[in-house]
């Protein structure tokens, strides 16, 4: 019955809803006195409230958008375009729906050498162009995205400067402002109002950014937002298109692997995001594109403003580099300083991998101006720095190797108790006094390569966000961030793999489990490197190469000696 009762009430106030415009369009209400609507003000002079009574309809909320008399026109004749540019961008803006068609970064090319146009021409012709506005009605959604405003300004312009669009007719007032300086950043204000009646109209990034032509570009895009310190990352699968976030938000952006457009309300306490998510099929190969061979792939989009009035913000549109995204201050809530250093995600060891990055970039300025060789100068010394390791690890594994006999004729001992047997315990306690009589740690030889790890994906989170490796050139590689059109990267990890693998000795290993590691190994995981972007794969090969070096000098000490004799016996016992 419960149930019942609340599909009842769902249902009766759904119709409710439904019946407005119905009613609205069939039964006009007049207006009397005591709900007349207050007096328009001049612009910048604020509104007097509207006073309520029993039978007056909820207050309204009155700006300056209310700019002119009922009945007013503003609206142009033909579509016009204005250009504003200055030393790092070129929009061009239509004043058809008051929108962005073109958002090109001088500093930047695309894959055909081209300067990139962030605006994703494809995905937008379908679902909105840049700074378009997002209303929940859909009739005035497409309304205000499509008639021809009066611009303030056409042809070319040089920042700084201003520009405005404006349209009015008997129905809607709509204002856009825009003020545009010397960075990437610009400040916008807009404001729609319906018959006197302020509704909420979100200024938006609808359709993906203009360097995503790979179905694996278009799966690296998130949205994310930041609210003080805390940073959320919306992957694809949990975004759903039209869903509503609530605030407060430092900012909000659509983002890629390189680039993103990110808004930077002035009232993060007050702001709104309203996620957007849309299918688009792309050429299957962008290289040689077939309309018969396509792929399907996921646009996502963001509008970000204020619910309860105009929205008043700064928009960033341009690259993930962490030394033009640490000069753009951001508001917060508590009032502490803030910028947008967190739009590059180096992954979970980001306190390791910024570091790192911060080190190449260096590299790449002072000693060699070539960002391919300042990674193999770079992954050199690392290795050098982990060699302690490596050898302390070898030297584990060997006072293991010794005591190898005497640990499995403990354990043949105990073998014939359960696990559950309390005597098992004797045993494990057995093993244990003898490490200890031996000076051997349990973790002895997997503690140094553990230590290694978090650096190890530090650098493999840092290479994989480093917007300057982009169209960076090494030898026969054109882009390192871009796999190896050769592959000639992921067989020398493959070859240096497998000889690193003959060349280690596993001394507790079967020789029929030694040899399908041998070969096991290296083939997965140069099949995973196969689509690796070009920095990794050289961070990776050359490290393997060095550790190829490494594993032969130690080879030749008596350490090493020591632990090829050992696992021979081992081998021929075996085959005996």
């Amino acid at each position: 019955m419960e149930r019942r009762l609340l599909i009842v009430f769902a249902l009766t106030f759904l119709v409710i809803i439904l019946s407005q415009p119905l009613i609205k369009k069939y039964f006009p209400q007049t207006q009397t006195p005591s709900t007349a609507p207050a007096p328009l003000k001049p612009e910048n002079t604020p509104a007097a409230p509207v006073p309520q009574t029993a039978a007056a309809a909820p207050s309204v909320v009155r700006t300056e958008g209310a700019l002119r008399a009922a009945g007013s026109i503003k609206q142009a004749a033909s579509e016009q375009e204005t250009v504003v540019e200055n030393d790092v961008y070129k929009i061009t803006f239509t004043n058809q729906g008051g929108r962005v068609k073109s958002w090109v970064l001088k500093d930047y090319t695309d894959n055909h050498g081209q300067k990139l146009d962030l605006v994703n021409t494809a995905a937008a012709a379908k679902y909105g162009y840049p700074l378009s506005l997002w209303a929940w009605d859909e009739g005035l959604r497409n309304k205000i995205n499509t008639v021809l405003y009066e611009p303030s300004k056409t042809g070319n312009q040089t920042a700084p400067t201003d520009l405005t669009f404006e349209y009015s007719d008997q129905d809607v007032s709509i204002r856009k402002t825009f003020h545009f300086d010397k960075s990437y950043v610009l400040s916008l204000e807009s404001s729609v109002i319906q018959k006197g009646t302020v509704v909420s109209a979100l200024p938006m990034w609808p359709a993906g950014i203009g360097d995503q032509l790979s179905a694996a570009s278009y799966s690296s895009s998130q949205i994310e937002h930041q609210n003080n310190g805390d940073t959320e990352r919306l992957a694809i699968k949990k975004i759903s298109g039209g869903g509503t976030v609530a605030g407060p938000f430092n900012w909000a952006a659509v983002a890629d692997q390189y680039f993103s457009a990110v808004f930077i309300p002035d009232d993060p306490a007050g702001s709104t995001l309203v996620t957007l998510r849309n299918p688009l099929d792309i050429p299957k190969d962008p290289k040689k594109p077939n309309p018969q061979e396509t792929t399907r792939v996921d646009v996502l989009g963001a509008a970000v403003g204020n619910l309860k009035g105009p929205t008043i913000e700064r928009l960033y549109v341009g690259p993930k580099s962490l030394q033009v995204l640490e000069s753009v201050p951001v508001p917060t809530v508590t009032g502490a300083a803030q910028d947008l250093r967190s739009l590059v995600n180096f992954g979970f060891f980001s306190v390791i991998a910024r570091p790192l990055f911060l080190w190449l970039k260096w590299t790449h300025e002072h000693i060699i101006r070539n960002w391919g060789w300042a990674i193999v100068l770079q992954t050199l010394i690392i290795n050098l720095v982990l060699l302690p390791l490596r050898i302390t690890s070898m030297k584990s594994m060997l006072k293991m190797q010794r005591i190898q006999p005497q640990i499995k004729a403990i354990q043949e001992k105990y073998k014939k108790y359960s696990m559950r047997d309390p005597r098992k315990q004797e045993m494990n306690k057995e093993i244990m006094d003898l490490q200890r009589q031996a000076g051997v740690s349990p973790l002895g030889g997997c503690l140094p390569m553990l230590i290694q790890l978090p650096f190890l994906f530090a650098y493999y989170g840092m290479l994989g966000s480093a917007l300057d490796l982009r169209h960076a050139s090494w030898l026969w590689i054109s882009d390192l961030s871009s796999p190896d059109p050769y592959y000639l990267i992921p067989i020398g990890i493959v070859v240096s793999m497998f000889i690193m693998q003959r060349m280690t000795p596993q001394t507790g290993m079967d020789p029929a489990q030694q040899k399908m590691m041998t070969l096991m190994m290296p083939m997965m995981l140069g099949i995973m490197s196969f689509n690796l972007p070009s920095g990794l794969g050289l961070y990776w090969s050359e490290g393997n190469l060095i550790g190829i070096v490494q594993q032969s000098i130690m080879n030749r000490t008596s350490l090493g000696r020591e632990m090829r004799e050992i696992a021979a016996k081992r081998a021929r016992k075996k085959e005996k």
